[in-house]
């Protein structure tokens, strides 16, 4: 496999690292093995003939050229805010990288971004009509500045037609072995060994809800309001009332804004609190699940697991967001819808020690 990594002046070393040493680490692996797999013939390149990271390093680069490649990927840019972020998207380097981006797509090329990067693959069209994941806290910013992308950033990967998105930092490592792995599996498997990763499907986990992005009043009065009564029942037209607008205008803004409705966003505060409160204090998961607005210790254990892949013992051991359901890595899965999981709605799940029938709780 050819692959070509664009490196953007201000690229983020990190990123720029993982990636390189990924793949290498995968051609010096095959050498002493019986995996039946070519090489990864991997250049950086630039549109420009200068480029350093955001340290300051200098980044040896090739001209894109006329070399076709099989695969393009764009590791993040060192900008991690806003303002700063939309400014660099501004440059001319990367217009001129749009171009270079546009290209490849139409020589079938896989496409593939992590972290900023995908702001970069955005900004050049390529991911428009296809779902892509993005940085978790620039989400609101993604889904303003693109909203022909179908984005879905609770994901670590999003695999859709020849584009492949992962979600921020550290995710460079999983679209890299995502990518050893569209050629070996095993040779996949065997690179993340030697690396010491694991699995890490969700970005949910790892997402802190207060430090999204968004500037929508509508929404922050929103939030104000959802923290304040997560023991509560959630009531659309009292969330509509606190934040001073509509039902379908307080919905719209949320959807526009976050991507999600207001009681999906609700449900995501009170996992945050419970996932806060199983690390730091020591209180039995039915005061906890008490604490957030669930009306037991079993409601809240399920909605855990949907939502972040995990158990409660993990949370309480580790406090990271490794994934113990899948043994493939990195896995790309799809976004399962929220179900409204509150007292009044919520179904007791069976016990392990009992297996009961379920019955419905009440409120």
């Amino acid at each position: 496999m050819r692959v070509d990594v664009l490196a953007l002046d201000g690229v983020f070393d990190l990123g720029l690292s993982a990636i390189l040493d990924a793949f290498q680490t995968a051609n010096e692996l095959l050498d002493g093995s019986a995996i039946a797999a070519a090489p990864f013939r991997v250049r950086t390149v630039g549109v420009r003939r200068r480029v350093r990271t955001a340290q300051g390093l200098t980044v040896p680069v090739h001209p894109i050229g006329a070399r076709t490649a099989d695969c393009v990927v764009v590791p993040a840019i060192g900008f991690k805010m806003p303002g700063p972020l939309e400014a660099a998207l501004a440059r001319p380097d990367v217009r001129d990288a749009g171009d270079a981006l546009r290209r490849w797509s139409r020589g079938g090329a896989t496409m593939a971004a992590a972290c900023i990067g995908t702001f970069v693959m955005a900004e050049s069209g390529v991911l428009d009509n296809q779902r892509a994941t993005t940085t978790w806290w620039l989400a609101p910013l993604f889904r303003r500045r693109y909203p022909r992308v179908l984005l879905d950033e609770s994901n670590m990967i999003v695999a859709s037609g020849r584009c492949v998105t992962a979600g921020a930092a550290l995710s460079h490592i999983d679209l890299a072995l995502w990518l050893v792995r569209s050629v070996s599996p095993q040779l996949a498997a065997l690179t993340a060994k030697y690396l010491i990763v694991d699995s890490r499907p969700s970005q949910s986990a790892y997402a802190l809800t207060d430090h999204l992005a968004h500037s929508d009043p509508i929404v922050q009065r929103f939030e104000k309001w959802a923290r304040a009564r997560l023991a509560d029942g959630f009531s659309l037209d009292a969330a509509a009332r606190a934040v001073g607008a509509s039902k379908r205008t307080l919905a719209r803004r949320m959807q526009s804004g976050l991507g999600r409705s207001p009681l999906s966003y609700f449900q995501t505060l009170r996992v945050e609190r419970a996932v806060h409160l199983l690390k730091t204090d020591q209180a039995s998961l039915d005061d906890i699940a008490a604490r957030v607005g669930y009306a037991d210790a079993a409601t809240l254990r399920m909605l855990l697991r949907r939502r972040l892949h995990l158990g409660v013992r993990e949370i309480r051991r580790n406090g990271v967001a490794w994934s113990d359901d899948s043994d493939a890595h990195p896995a790309v899965r799809d976004a399962q819808p929220d179900q409204p999981l509150d007292r009044r709605t919520s179904r007791k799940a069976p016990s392990a020690q009992s297996r009961r029938p379920r019955s419905r709780t009440r409120a």
